[in-house]
């Protein structure tokens, strides 16, 4: 066995969910899940077939979140794996919980703007995602003007009340 760190490829401002799933008709079922979740939102999914032809399967409504999506599951190429990449003003927290209750979906290994690594384990049989490495570590804890900033910028954006 052999570990492997592939780093995600993306524009700053671009949010990704990375998971796992079970089945082919996962990349249909999380194109519904958000589109009825943010109507007219624009983003771009990958899904790695681990059986039959292999193929990265895709779909999406944003073409340039499309390519992400493709090239970075090509990079990951762990079976089972799907990448949703969120054109800038699309965030997880308007889609999260519709991915994670489509069927299919096992677990949610991210979901991020930060720059992402992803750690792989690969045998003679294929790739598997460990898990990943989301942002960098912590340089302190959080005083009371860092609090005071938290509670502001959350009102600020909408988040809170």
């Amino acid at each position: 066995m052999e570990l492997r760190i592939v780093s995600i490829q993306k524009p700053d401002d671009v949010n990704l969910i990375l998971g796992q799933s079970h089945f082919i008709k996962t990349v249909e079922d999380l194109h519904e899940a958000l589109v009825q979740a943010v109507p007219g939102a624009r983003f771009g999914i990958a899904f790695c077939e681990s059986s039959g032809a292999r193929l990265v399967r895709w779909t999406g409504t944003d073409d340039t979140m499309i390519d992400l999506a493709r090239q970075n599951a090509l990079a990951i190429a762990a079976g089972h794996s799907f990448l949703i990449f969120l054109a800038p003003g699309l965030y997880p927290i308007n889609v999260l919980n519709a991915v994670k209750m489509v069927p299919e979906v096992c677990r949610i290994f991210c979901a991020t703007a930060n720059p992402v690594q992803v750690i792989l384990a690969e045998t003679e049989q294929g790739r598997g995602i460990l898990g990943v490495v989301d942002g960098q570590s912590p340089l302190g804890v959080e005083d009371e003007a860092g609090k005071e900033w938290r509670h502001s910028f959350l009102r600020r954006i909408g988040y809170k009340l």
